[in-house]
């Protein structure tokens, strides 16, 4: 804490003023610190963002190396009612079929009453519900009342049905049903419901069936295949409408069946050419990113000085050999040829200013003439570019990682200088507030003694 000053009391100094300006001189040296500490600062958040956009550049050239990546297929379909989806095991041709069903849930609704419990009489009130596969769900609601029946079936994790209340009529006293909803498509998901609790199968009663009309059965879904060829037409059934594995790797799913005379529906899969262009695009297009993002912090800036003169300003990151070399590397890597044939041959070409850009026609040509050896040179583009970019870009051992944590550690060690500064210049200025209050005090007292002794001599008889 700064100690107190006399402000020239005696002197008639500002040495309030006196005391700051000698203080700026002894921080100096800080000074050049806290900017020292301010441009490392910034040169780390420069380095993080350009080490950010690298480590987008290694990802999708590394994706490009893969084999698998190039294996990218789509399944089309010429019904908008019948749905596919390739993976990537899915091979290349195509199949057709007319969807002679789709698959549903039985939905089944009781008789018409008033929600008063004469739906189920048992007391106290239960319901069993048999499944398809001939096993026993017992339900017992809290009070016969049809939304605790409904409660206590959608509360069950086994009834394999689900129950809504609907009403059906107004007035004073209205009535309603209870529309009772299988979870399962297929015939699998069938179901009767019987009044009353009931442990085995042959404990249910001839005519204990609840007093309800089926609306809809539970049916599977069923396809014919090559339907009208002979020795080749084939149907098949299943409880989903989502045919798994249909051809390899390709899940089809059917919402309508096929009209009378309607064309049967055709499933084409062919390779994603889209999927495999975005591989070659992204490559040049992150290239770009981290060629723009370099450019922009090296770039100079000219200026005019207050004399006249130009001044000619480097960018934040213009000096760093490190950043420089990273360039160069990638644009070696990128416009390398591989097995003799030119990036140029892919679409991928390299501009007199060192950027790239991507031929999108040039791409697709080559792909349809030789897929073969465009994947081939593009994945070697992919692998030159994804080391230079990995060995720069890695969490661990990357060359802009490194230079991150160290320009880190300065700036660390920066803040550090300028806290043991702060200490030495606070006690510095409390050293030169007491130097000039003491200087204060002893002018103030050679005044008085200076006044006394005025005084004294006035005071002696003069003699002429």
């Amino acid at each position: 804490m700064a100690g107190m000053g006399i402000d020239g009391l005696a002197s008639g100094l500002d040495t309030t003023a006196l005391i700051s300006q000698l203080m700026q001189v002894e921080a100096m040296p800080q000074t050049l610190l806290k900017a020292s500490q301010t441009k490392t600062t910034s040169i780390v958040a420069a380095l993080q963002s350009l080490n950010t956009k690298v480590a987008s550049l290694a990802e999708a050239a590394t994706k490009a190396t893969k084999p698998a990546s190039w294996d990218a297929y789509t399944a089309a379909s010429s019904s908008v009612a019948t749905t596919a989806k390739a993976s990537a095991t899915a091979q290349p041709g195509s199949v057709s079929f007319t969807v002679d069903q789709v698959a549903s849930t039985q939905i089944t609704v009781t008789g018409e009453v008033k929600d008063d419990g004469s739906l189920v009489t048992s007391v106290p009130p239960a319901l069993t519900i048999k499944k398809h596969d001939g096993t026993l769900v017992s339900v017992k609601p809290t009070t016969g009342s049809l939304s605790d029946i409904a409660k206590a079936i959608n509360d069950s994790p086994t009834a394999g049905v689900k129950a809504s209340v609907v009403r059906v009529s107004g007035g004073a006293e209205p009535t309603y049903r209870l529309q009772l909803t299988g979870t399962e498509t297929g015939t699998t998901g069938s179901f009767e419901v019987y009044a009353g609790s009931y442990a085995t199968a042959a404990d249910l009663p001839a005519g204990g069936r609840l007093d309800a009309t089926q609306v809809r059965a539970s049916q599977d879904a069923k396809i014919t295949l090559w339907k009208g060829v002979p020795n080749l037409e084939k149907s098949f059934a299943q409880a989903s409408n989502t045919f798994s594995g249909l051809m390899t790797g390709v899940d089809v799913t059917v919402t309508k069946v096929t009209a009378e005379g309607e064309d049967p529906t055709t499933i084409t899969v062919a390779r994603d050419d889209a999927a495999v262009k975005k591989l070659a695009s992204s490559i040049v297009g992150t290239l770009g990113v981290v060629f723009s993002d370099i450019a922009s912090r090296t770039a100079t800036t000219t200026t005019t000085g207050t004399d006249g003169r130009t001044v000619v300003t480097g960018g934040l990151l213009s000096g760093d050999s490190a950043v420089r070399s990273l360039q160069q590397r990638l644009q070696t890597a990128a416009s390398y040829p591989v097995d003799g044939s030119s990036p140029s041959e892919v679409g991928i070409v390299i501009g007199r200013d060192g950027t790239f850009t991507f031929d999108e026609a040039k791409f697709t040509a080559a792909l349809a003439a030789d897929p073969a050896k465009t994947q081939k040179i593009v994945s070697g583009i992919a692998k030159n570019v994804a080391e230079v970019a990995t060995q720069a870009s890695d969490k661990v051992d990357g060359s802009l990682t490194k230079k991150i944590t160290n320009s880190e550690g300065t700036v660390k060690t920066l803040g550090d200088q300028i806290s043991d500064w702060d200490r030495r210049l606070e006690i510095r200025r409390t050293s030169l507030q007491r130097t000039y209050s003491a200087l204060e005090v002893a002018m103030s007292s050679m005044q008085s003694k200076s006044s006394w002794l005025a005084s004294q001599l006035s005071s002696l008889p003069s003699y002429s």
